[in-house]
């Protein structure tokens, strides 16, 4: 039986995705639910599970063909038809006796051999016989003989090929001494789909918006005291350690519930407010940045915070994040001091109005009470589109968030 293999229905936003890479090769044998190709979107990578056990038959697609919802990505024979091919197998045995020397080309014909084989044996007018299969029980598949011509190819090339060589070899014995040249090479590699669109947002955010930032410094002596007292009974109790995101967006949700206009966005001539906080979490993955939400982050604890990031962290490395994880939100949070930054300026992440940029932790001097201290300081650094706030707005905005992570007990107090 034929199963046809499609790419998946993508979401409204995506509109098509790009082939990753193959797990499978023509003639393998499949397991039902492993994977059997990876795509790749703009947001994240989908990987499409076998239907059925059975055998790789078709594969309609290369790495890097770019492919919409419905497409015809290969065809599986499942586990029936093998057994079918095993059944006319029998007759084979004979062949020994004398087939071999009478008729060798109708023999190998005889084997079974898709539709899409024989046409590609006849069409280039080749001897099946000098194709090697790699197909079950040796049996010929498309690629193989894909892979035949192709190296017919190569060969041709290569004897039609060596004529200039000798050029650059006496070139090299009159200047022993010029290897350096061999060291100023290029490469041009095509930008993944994620990097593309993170291209095509940030064009898209500078066009599009009037982007200002005002900047802070926290001192983060009172947090850092408070996670020490607390740090050991809070990881046994919750199972997670007790970071400093947490302490962030904490901080971030009671800043946006006083200056609501910093979570709105705009809609055409329209303020959209928003009365839920939809906090994305900027996370650095091989592939580029991703930005997973963290949903309705008013109504998390601290523990669910931290686990929720740590969950995002890890599966975004892994590839494994959902469209819907990666969908929406209402202002967002960047740690570049995890890299060592000590200053920037976030670029907002379009439709949200605002961006908190977070950079590294110092040790620093600064006074208090008079006197000269040491303490652990930290640059913060909002982003927001001036068209909708105010300069007073993002200031005081920032200014709240400087006020309840120096003095922590105002994020229970809500003070």
């Amino acid at each position: 039986m034929r199963i046809e293999v499609t790419v998946p229905n993508l979401p409204e936003s995506v509109t098509d995705a790009t082939l990753l890479d193959w797990h499978k090769k023509p003639g393998d044998t499949v397991q039902k639910d492993e994977t059997l190709v990876d795509l790749e979107t703009e947001k994240v990578i989908l990987e499409v599970p076998v239907p059925d056990n059975g055998v790789l038959q078709e594969v309609h697609h290369a790495k890097g063909d770019v492919v919409a919802s419905g497409d015809l990505l290969a065809v599986i024979e499942t586990e029936v038809r093998p057994a079918v091919a095993e059944t006319a197998a029998p007759p084979k045995k004979p062949e020994p006796a004398a087939v071999p020397e009478a008729a060798p080309r109708p023999a190998t014909f005889a084997q079974p051999m898709g539709p899409s084989v024989r046409r590609l044996i006849l069409e280039h007018n080749l001897d099946p016989t000098q194709i090697k299969g790699t197909g079950r029980e040796g049996r010929l598949t498309k690629q193989d003989v894909l892979d035949y011509l192709e190296s017919r190819k190569r060969k041709a090339l290569e004897e039609t090929a060596p004529a200039p060589k000798p050029e650059p070899e006496p070139a090299a014995k009159e200047k022993p001494s010029a290897p350096a040249p061999e060291g100023r090479g290029e490469r041009r590699v095509p930008m993944s789909r994620l990097r593309a669109r993170i291209a095509e947002r940030m064009i898209e955010a500078q066009h599009t918006t009037a982007t200002l930032t005002t900047f802070n410094e926290v001192n983060m002596q009172k947090i850092f005291d408070l996670r020490n007292e607390h740090r050991a009974r809070f990881e046994q109790r919750y199972k997670i350690k007790l970071g400093l995101m947490s302490f962030f967006v904490k901080a971030v949700v009671e800043g946006l519930r006083r200056f609501p206009i910093i979570n709105a966005s705009v809609d055409g001539n329209d303020i959209v407010y928003h009365d839920y906080y939809d906090i994305g979490i900027a996370v650095s993955t091989d592939r580029g940045l991703v930005v997973p939400i963290l949903r309705d982050a008013d109504r998390l604890d601290f523990a669910e915070i931290e686990k929720a990031i740590v969950d995002f962290s890890q599966r975004a490395r892994d590839g494994k994040l959902s469209f819907e994880e990666l969908s929406g939100g209402t202002f967002t949070i960047t740690n570049g001091g995890i890299f060592g930054s000590m200053l920037s300026t976030p670029i907002l992440n379009p439709p949200q109005s605002a961006i908190l940029g977070m950079h590294a932790i110092k040790e620093r001097p600064v006074v208090e009470n008079g006197q000269i201290v040491i303490r652990p300081m930290i640059y913060l650094a909002l982003s927001y589109d001036h068209r909708i706030i105010d300069g007073r707005e993002a200031v005081t905005f920032l200014f709240t968030l400087k006020e309840l992570l120096e003095d922590p007990v105002r994020l229970f107090l809500k003070i």
